[in-house]
């Protein structure tokens, strides 16, 4: 049945309301992940620890696009996500940036460029 929500809006504007949704509890996840209590391993990890990560996730969203294997270029590309999220969530523990202004700036230089 759908939602409330889903008759009363346009359809592009539902789905991203539900992406926000999506994205929100994953910030949570990251943010719980890297928080005391959290997750050893992803507690230890720095800028620079993670950046074999970022190039292997890379590689392999490559590579899934390449082969045309549609599920696993999903998983790969929110694979790689987690590493831009990660990245964001240690400088904001460092209090340097946050997500936001990842986000931000990706807006800015988008709308300038086109």
């Amino acid at each position: 049945m759908p939602s409330l929500l889903n008759q009363l809006l346009p359809p592009p504007t539902y789905a991203i309301l539900k992406a926000m949704d999506a994205f929100n509890s994953l910030l949570e996840v990251v943010a719980t992940l890297r928080a005391p209590g959290g997750c050893p391993w992803d507690r230890q990890q720095t800028h620079e620890s993670i950046i074999p990560h970022l190039i292997e996730e890379a590689y392999e969203v490559v590579d899934a696009l390449r082969n045309g294997k549609e599920k696993e270029l999903v998983d790969e590309l929110g694979d790689l996500l987690l590493q831009v999220l990660l990245h964001a969530q240690i400088a904001s523990e460092e209090g340097r940036f946050d997500i936001q202004k990842v986000i931000e700036n990706l807006h800015t230089k988008l709308v300038r460029r086109h």
